[in-house]
């Protein structure tokens, strides 16, 4: 709620952000990889795709991770600022507003004035809060895990164009493998949410496709 080391991240990634990156790295090699003509690619024009996708998704991998960071900070600054709030507030009615306003509605909904109070008191015992936030090591190593999974989501799709000669073969099994893994991301993301995991699953295939599709269309 107020905590300015951000203990909520402490698993680097959640796994619906997990979901998130692997779905985005996915449709991004897939705008690449459905752009290829079967009839009239050659071994060139996979190449220039391999190296096209891989290039693309490092880069917005790289992006995202700074993202994550940027997100990280703005994360605990605000936690640092409600933590002042609280500690400087003229009275306790004051303080009970801050936390209140800190804490999702519904938990607010079932707390006792007593509780509230509570944790006022908790956090005026607390050491002095640091004047500013930073940037810790697991920050740092989450930001280089969304760089990642955007990245090493492209090699299962283009490993097909590595090893098989024929366009035609390769984009059919690309995209069998393209559609499995968008079925497990949404499978995950069904599970993350306590909704049916197969009909996420499946939903999730239908959306990677929708999106890839209109990237394609637009000159994505």
């Amino acid at each position: 709620m107020l905590d300015t080391d951000n203990t909520a991240r402490t698993q680097l990634i959640d796994p619906a952000q997990r979901v998130a990156e692997v779905l985005f790295g996915l449709i991004m090699v897939l705008t690449f990889t459905g752009s290829l003509s079967v009839a009239d690619a050659g071994r060139d024009d996979v190449r220039v795709m391999l190296i096209g996708a891989l290039g693309c998704n490092l880069a917005w991998g790289i992006i995202d991770g700074i993202f994550f960071l940027m997100s990280g900070l703005a994360e605990k600054g605000s936690g640092l600022r409600k933590w002042l709030a609280v500690r400087q507030a003229a009275g306790p009615q004051e303080a009970h507003r801050v936390i209140i306003d800190a804490l999702p509605p519904k938990l607010a909904e079932v707390l006792e004035p007593a509780d509230v109070e509570n944790m006022r008191q908790r956090l005026l015992r607390l050491p002095e809060p640091p004047a500013s936030v930073g940037l810790t090591a697991n920050d740092l190593l989450g930001g280089l895990g969304v760089t990642l999974l955007v990245f090493l989501s492209t090699f299962p799709v283009a490993v097909p164009f590595i090893f098989m000669d024929k366009v035609q073969p390769a984009m059919r099994a690309s995209n069998a493998i393209a559609i499995v893994m968008l079925f497990i991301a949404g499978w995950v993301y069904g599970r993350c949410i306590g909704r049916n995991s197969w009909l996420i699953g499946g939903t999730m295939v239908l959306l990677g496709v929708a999106l890839t599709a209109m990237c394609i269309r637009l000159g994505g």
